[in-house]
């Protein structure tokens, strides 16, 4: 039997996903959104492309949250999106409502279902739905990782000449300016991308990686979509095909990395159970001091949400 993935927000983001499930035929989709007769028309449009993508399945959209019963797989890119010179931490009092419906909703309707978000700030975010779902917590993470990962992979292939496929390289921490991306363990084809690029180029690299989602927003006057919905398609589909691939991601920690009580980027194994393990890299000094800043920037921003909500 099919898998069946809901999708709350039928933006540019979830629409852009649903085209990858939907053009794959990875699983059902069901779209659902606030504003009437968006995720129904994006759902009859994906719909009527499926003799096109030889895809058959089923594809429904509309406002109703029950649309999401009995869903494997839920997934959050619902909520206001960056206008220039915004930051991720600008929409979280707003974001956190609306997540917080949408997670309600999955609580009722699809109990067992791993839940994805993508909304931000995303590791704050998260932790929104995990604790209005109350779901054990490897079955809740944020897309971040895949993304931030992606676009440092991106950057370097370009300084390298190289095809992406050829290219390892991972980011670890929040979801933020404060992301950490590790050279030490970037590398091309086995070798550290260290030995071929110069250390000017490399920091460059990394200062535009952190910032890669404010120059889009820049340019487009709103946040990205198409390398965050890729992002998140890798990960639902290492979870629905149960890959036990290992792709960094906001992932819960209970000591891991020294850290405890927050999701915050990570390294994890993603299967049919969700966050299988966390795998905890060993990081040089330098990277071990930016992790440890950035975590406490999430935190901040969780304890910040707290105050507001109490």
């Amino acid at each position: 039997m099919r898998k069946k993935i809901g999708i709350f927000g039928a933006g540019n983001v979830g629409a852009s996903l649903g085209q990858l499930i939907v053009f794959t035929g990875l699983a059902d989709l069901v779209l659902v959104d606030i504003a009437e007769g968006i995720a129904e028309g994006k759902a009859l449009d994906l719909g009527a492309a499926r003799p096109i993508y030889g895809s058959d399945v089923k594809v429904a959209g509309g406002t109703a949250a029950a649309l999401i019963q009995d869903a494997d797989l839920a997934v959050i890119t619902a909520g206001i999106t960056r206008k220039p010179g915004m930051t991720r931490e600008q929409l979280l009092e707003t974001n956190a409502k609306i997540v917080g419906q949408c997670a309600d909703a999955i609580k009722r309707y699809a109990g067992s279902a791993i839940v994805i978000v993508i909304s931000n700030p995303l590791d704050t975010m998260t932790w929104v739905a995990a604790e209005t779902t109350g779901f054990d917590q490897k079955r809740v993470m944020g897309m971040a990782g895949a993304l931030d990962s992606a676009r440092f992979r991106h950057f370097l292939a370009e300084a390298l000449g190289a095809s992406v496929k050829d290219l390892q390289a991972m980011v670890l921490g929040g979801h933020g300016d404060e992301m950490v991306p590790l050279l030490s363990y970037s590398t091309w084809q086995g070798e550290k991308v260290e030995r071929r690029v110069s250390p000017e180029v490399l920091n460059k690299i990394v200062e535009r990686t952190k910032n890669a989602g404010a120059e889009v927003v820049a340019k487009l006057k709103t946040s990205a979509f198409y390398s965050p919905a890729a992002g998140a398609f890798e990960m639902i589909k290492a979870i629905c095909n149960d890959e036990k691939r290992l792709l960094p991601c906001s992932a819960f920690l209970n000591g891991e990395y020294g850290v405890k009580g927050i999701f915050v980027g990570v390294p994890a194994v993603l299967g049919k159970d969700g966050v299988e393990q966390v795998v905890e890299l060993e990081l040089t000094a330098s990277e071990k001091q930016l992790f440890e800043k950035s975590c406490a920037g999430v935190r901040a921003s969780v304890e910040r949400l707290k105050s507001i909500k109490a």
